[in-house]
């Protein structure tokens, strides 16, 4: 193949992927925030307390997080399409599932297997960037990526509400479930091939002794990221979940409006997500911290300023200031160690990154809820103002590389999950 034609198919297939993770990411998140929207009706029709309605959540939350590294061995074992499909087939179910309970019981069974099936997506699509980008371009590529996850947040609040209105809760599941099925068979479909190892990872590899998923999962700078993305991740998981009640028990707004105030701040944190990818790339490569801090600080100080309002316009526009913030860090947090770890255990590593991160979803709903139900809604939200200021605070003391791996050791050849993959596209 000549240079050229080399160049067509690296950018063929990196923004064929780039596409397609982007709107299952999309699909996601719509998935995943339809139950902080419907929380009050189902609260309401199955007789939950708040902090049921928490448990509910951090179901899904716990199952998540416990199942991100066993994903993300799985992906660099088996390659990334196989669990991505599995996995966006897998929540679909669930979802659908989520919309025939009639009790807490059942309700948090089929919560924690949709935060099963849907744990597998992360590590495995991490896997597919770094099989199918360049290493110059995927800080850049994730930005991209994750700002789908605020796009599908607002996406998900904006088309729930209505659809609540219309069709109930337990409709709306169902119909959101079908969408989701119908995008596993197009992910399975048009998901590229990977690309050659020497297009897609920079690292120089010796030979004597082999780098496994064990020597990752012991790495400390990987688990300062997930300790970093858990307090960071705060933000996200109590916004998601407690918005759309406080504007509906506290601002007394209609469904609709509390949809709309609740999108506004996650749209635009799916659009700064994007610039601070570019930035994090273009001008602080490295040196990352010296960028999250202080955007992080200024978050915390933006929440601390919500909390004082009266106001719920007031309120909404402080909020997307905040997501805003929280939407330039993320890729400042998880850009680097996707940009240092060897892509044979991107799988390995994120999966480790993103259990810190996913821990988060299990707390914050839970202490919201209860803080919400025994104190105040002030208080609720001056607990992610306290975890954005402590993300702030480890991102001062947490490197912005991961160091490379000792001398003597090397990453196992990719071979094996690629060759299954291509053996999989041979057979579609």
């Amino acid at each position: 193949m000549t240079q050229e034609g080399s160049s067509l198919n690296i950018r063929r297939t990196s923004t064929t992927t780039i596409a397609l993770l982007a709107g299952v990411y999309v699909i996601d998140y719509i998935d995943r925030v339809a139950i902080s929207v419907a929380l009050p009706f189902i609260g309401s029709d199955l007789h939950l307390d708040k902090t049921q309605q928490g448990f509910v959540v951090s179901a899904f939350a716990i199952a998540y997080m416990l199942s991100q590294l066993p994903g993300g061995v799985l992906a660099d074992r088996f390659g990334a399409r196989p669990l991505l499909v599995i996995s966006l087939l897998g929540w679909s179910v669930f979802t659908a599932a989520t919309g025939l309970v009639h009790g807490l019981v059942l309700l948090l069974v089929v919560r924690a297997l949709f935060g099963v099936a849907q744990a597998l997506f992360p590590p495995a699509s991490f896997k597919a960037l770094a099989e199918r980008t360049t290493p110059q371009t995927r800080t850049r590529s994730a930005g991209f990526i994750l700002a789908s996850n605020a796009l599908g947040a607002g996406a998900g609040t904006l088309l729930m509400a209505p659809l609540i209105a219309s069709v109930g809760w337990r409709h709306s599941f169902w119909l959101i479930a079908l969408v989701g099925a119908i995008v596993g068979v197009l992910m399975w479909r048009f998901l590229p091939s990977p690309l050659p190892r020497e297009f897609t990872d920079d690292h120089q590899p010796v030979e004597e002794e082999i780098v496994g998923w064990k020597q990752v999962l012991r790495n400390s700078v990987v688990w300062r990221y997930a300790l970093l993305f858990c307090c960071f991740n705060m933000l996200s998981y109590g916004m998601i979940t407690w918005v759309p009640s406080y504007l509906l028990e506290v601002r007394g707004l209609s469904l609709v409006a509390a949809g709309v105030s609740s999108a506004v701040p996650l749209l635009i944190n799916a659009g700064t997500a994007v610039l601070g990818g570019w930035l994090v790339g273009r001008y602080f490569d490295g040196r990352a911290k010296w960028f999250v801090v202080p955007v992080l600080v200024a978050a915390s100080v933006l929440l601390v300023l919500m909390l004082q309002t009266t106001s719920a316009t007031t309120f909404t526009i402080l909020q997307a200031c905040a997501m805003a913030c929280s939407g330039l860090a993320i890729m400042g947090i998880l850009g680097m160690p996707l940009r240092a770890l060897p892509r044979e255990y991107v799988g390995a590593g994120m999966g480790i990154v993103n259990t810190g991160g996913q821990f988060a979803g299990v707390v914050a709903p839970l202490v919201m809820g209860f803080l919400a139900q025994h104190v105040s809604y002030t208080a609720a939200f001056g607990f992610l103002a306290g975890a954005t200021l402590c993300a702030a605070l480890i991102a001062i003391i947490t490197p912005s590389t991961i160091p490379q791996w000792q001398p003597g050791e090397r990453v196992e050849s990719s071979s094996k999950s690629t060759e299954k993959e291509s053996d999989v596209n041979a057979r579609a």
